[in-house]
């Protein structure tokens, strides 16, 4: 199977300590329960922490091993075309609501920052929007507008420190960029101790409600008062609607000249996103783009070599040395979830933050710490997980439940071929033995591992990445190893293991 260049691994992750917090092993209560060790979880448990609650951070992997690990990491409010979206759709007021949370987040990052003297690499910024056609420029004023008059740091400008040509930008000053792992890490040193905890390896796998209690695959239970669910994709998902995840592949390279200070994305497709990130060797280019829903395919190495192909038309590129994949939610509104379930006053949840995850994840750690802690929060209402958007939302709703029917239905539908022999090494595929789904891959000693194709979350069929020799599930994003185990929720449990 042809590859491309470089190592299959996060540059945040490949450039940062490793971590060994232990497993929950004995039943424990505190105040506040938190699943999900990613930037939301982290910074939720530092806030109620330093006021006075109890908390323990509990996750299925390593910490900052998510989403959070294969971020971008861009520490900004410009959220490619947002704001003329929410004043058109939610009125000012409400747009106004989520432009404050965004720059209260980079405020409240820089404060943390500082105060603590991490080492991230945190720096500011300006970031930017931008278009090579003529078409969106239109879009791009607009924008602009609609940011001005919420009082961002907002402008129209036509060059860049780009190495190629626009034909117009929206450019936001006094933003930043950073090393997201540094900083969490750093972040969990301080919350890990005088009777709140961090744990990891220890996936949960059942939630009582009515205490509530959270019990773990070791059998073990962590009692608590108030429970946050911030695990991407929710592994509680009452009455949340999601679109399909999407997934993107990222790039960190070197290349030749000056490389632009700033962070970029543009407002047409294909997405291409760029910043850099100061190195041992020099300031490298991170790339990310080729964003594509899960149900369209699972070509990874496809899709990076077309990244590949697109960054060296606008730089003089050398070697690749990262390359990753991510994926993320979004809610049918486009606005995240942050703040209580729907009909529930223990369990609290944040997520749908759309690829938006730095800023957003860190003002939904002040919105949850607020409610948890009885206090107002002035932007809690436009992120409120009860909202109800009528029309456009609710056929959008009707859509993605479309889509997942489809997806299920077509995935148990295929026939698949039955001779495990053509498969070959270091390649997998779905098989079908004796009207049975078999996911099975043949690893590089010749040794097929097989696991049952059928998702343990909603039973859709999964479907190999190839550049990350996963089996990837189409419809709500869980990820699964070649043995079976789960990587990435919403599932929580293995695929049957098959002999």
């Amino acid at each position: 199977m042809e590859t491309i260049q470089g190592k299959t691994e996060s540059i945040w992750i490949a450039t940062s300590r490793d971590t060994n917090y232990p497993a929950l092993k004995n039943n424990i209560e505190v105040d506040v329960a938190i699943i999900g060790g990613g930037i939301t979880g982290l910074t939720s448990a530092l806030l109620l922490k330093r006021a006075g609650k109890s908390v323990a951070v509990i996750e299925a992997d390593k910490i900052v091993k998510g989403t959070t690990g294969y971020t971008t990491a861009k520490i900004t409010s410009l959220h490619t075309l947002i704001y003329k979206y929410l004043i058109d759709n939610f009125g000012k007021e409400n747009a106004q609501k989520y432009a404050n949370a965004q720059q209260s987040a980079i405020e409240k990052m820089a404060q943390i920052v500082k105060e603590k003297n991490i080492k991230c690499d945190f720096i500011r910024t300006s970031s930017y929007t931008y278009t090579e056609s003529e078409d969106y420029v239109k879009q791009i004023k607009d924008e602009a507008e609609a940011a001005k008059s919420l009082g961002l740091p907002a402008s129209f400008i036509t060059t860049t420190p780009l190495p190629f040509h626009i034909k117009a930008a929206l450019r936001f000053d006094n933003q930043a960029q950073f090393h997201p792992r540094k900083y969490l890490l750093a972040l969990a040193d301080e919350i890990n101790g005088d009777g709140s905890y961090v744990f990891e390896n220890s996936r949960v796998t059942n939630i009582k409600e009515d205490e509530p209690y959270l019990v773990t695959a070791e059998n073990k239970t962590l009692k608590a008062k108030k429970v946050i669910v911030a695990t991407n994709f929710p592994i509680l998902n009452k009455h949340l609607n999601f679109t399909d995840p999407e997934k993107s592949c990222a790039l960190a390279l070197y290349i030749e000249g000056k490389v632009p200070e700033g962070m970029y994305i543009n407002n047409q497709k294909p997405l291409f996103s760029i910043r850099n990130q100061p190195t041992e060797k020099g300031k490298i280019l991170i790339i990310t783009g080729n964003v594509y829903k899960t149900e369209d395919g699972n070509d990874v190495i496809e899709s990076l070599k077309l990244l590949e192909k697109i960054t060296r038309e606008h730089f003089k590129a050398k070697s690749v040395e990262y390359y990753w994949s991510t994926q993320d939610s979004k809610t049918i509104d486009g606005i995240p979830y942050i703040g209580k379930y729907p009909s529930s006053n223990h369990f609290l949840v944040a997520a749908g933050f759309g690829g938006w995850g730095m800023t957003n994840g860190t003002a939904a750690a002040m919105i949850l710490s607020d409610i948890i802690l009885s206090r107002q929060n002035p932007w809690a209402s436009i992120f409120d997980p009860n909202r109800i958007k009528q029309g456009k939302s609710v056929i959008k709703v009707i859509e993605e439940n479309v889509n997942f029917m489809r997806n299920y239905i077509s995935g148990h539908l295929k026939k698949e071929k039955s001779d495990l022999s053509e498969i070959k090494k270091g390649e997998a595929n779905i098989v079908e033995i004796n009207n049975k789904k078999i996911a099975a891959y043949r690893d590089n000693n010749n040794v097929i591992h097989a696991v049952s194709a059928v998702c343990t979350h909603m039973g859709c069929i999964v479907a190999f990445n190839n550049g990350e020799k996963t089996w990837d599930c189409p419809c709500h994003g869980s990820r699964f190893d070649t043995d079976g185990d789960v990587i990435h929720g919403p599932a929580v449990k293995s695929l049957e293991k098959l002999k």
